[in-house]
């Protein structure tokens, strides 16, 4: 849902048409992208929609309203005026991370020097993702996480295909880690984020806009790798958690959480075991039999089911 960190960063001709959508369609905004010369659309929980220039839904292009080189324009300057020192920096990531945790995607002609993208100029597309804070979505994951006679974490990869809520469902098993939880007799241990893409935490200024628990330390717009070094040295950790790993130096510093005695708690873009085992990183990480537990998510009764949690090692599943 937009909420009132998102609509004072829209153009007021942009604002006034979300405002006039009916409920259940506002209600249910998950992007906001507007691409110069194209019609304004909306990602909507299920599908997405165009929006006419009476605030009504459309699926027909030609209805939709056409939004203009002065609405991004527009949207970048308020977008960019709450900050521009880090309007100046996150853009060389692709995006800006506004209060409230939410994204703002941008594209448009790149400026590459040495090699590395030094800023993004003549802006013609933005998506403005809404940050999703479930509350209580990592609950029937958790009896399985702990181990119910020694109270420890179990090491977790979770996966799903692009969309399905790994993130979101990653924030709530971090928070619930964190601050612990009464009926499963766990106290709460100290957790290290490394949110590389302002994802997990959402922070704005370096504070998250999140909940992700009391005993969490968060390094914002960190590489995972280093990200995960600096915490177990500096920070002192018992779980260190991180979002879609997929390099060989992420491998390597997961490795060396599990030398220091660090639990490990990640994701992965993949369908099922079979599918990530292919891959040289995670094949790397299944041979030295990292993780204890796979939680498997997809859409089959909308965003963020919980489709199946297996024992890493053996395959099986402990849902059956």
């Amino acid at each position: 849902m937009v909420s009132r960190d998102i609509l004072p960063i829209l153009p007021n001709r942009i604002r006034e048409l979300l405002t006039e959508l009916p409920g259940e369609i506002f209600n249910q905004i998950e992007e906001i992208r507007l691409r110069q010369g194209q019609p304004l659309l909306l990602g909507l929980t299920k599908n997405d929609t165009m929006v006419t220039a009476l605030g009504q839904p459309t699926s027909v292009p030609e209805f939709g309203y056409t939004v203009t080189e002065q609405d991004v324009m527009r949207t970048v300057q308020l977008v960019s005026s709450s900050s521009v020192y880090a309007f100046e920096e996150e853009i060389k990531n692709g995006f800006i991370t506004i209060r409230g945790g939410h994204r703002v995607g941008i594209s448009g002609k790149t400026i590459v020097e040495k090699g590395r993208v030094k800023t993004i100029k003549y802006i013609t597309g933005l998506n403005v993702r809404v940050a999703r804070e479930v509350i209580g979505s990592a609950d029937r994951v958790m009896p399985f996480m702990i181990d119910p006679v020694f109270k420890e974490v179990q090491h977790t990869l979770v996966i799903s295909p692009p969309r399905c809520g790994k993130t979101t469902l990653l924030r709530d098993i971090i928070r619930q880690l964190s601050t612990g939880i009464p009926k499963l007799d766990f106290k709460g241990c100290s957790v290290g984020v490394v949110d590389e893409r302002s994802e997990i935490a959402g922070c704005f200024k370096g504070l998250p806009q999140k909940d992700v628990g009391i005993r969490t330390d968060v390094l914002d717009g960190c590489p995972k790798a280093e990200g995960m070094m600096m915490l177990i040295r500096a920070m002192g950790p018992q779980v260190v958690a991180t979002d879609e790993i997929g390099r060989v130096e992420d491998a390597a510093a997961l490795e060396e959480a599990l030398n220091a005695g660090i639990k490990v708690l990640t994701t992965a873009h993949g369908a099922d075991r079979d599918e990530i085992s292919q891959r040289p990183v995670f094949k790397y990480i299944i041979e030295q039999g990292v993780f204890e537990r796979l939680v498997i998510l997809g859409r089959s009764r909308g965003v963020g089911t919980i489709e199946d949690i297996l024992d890493f090692q053996s395959g099986k599943s402990l849902m059956r």
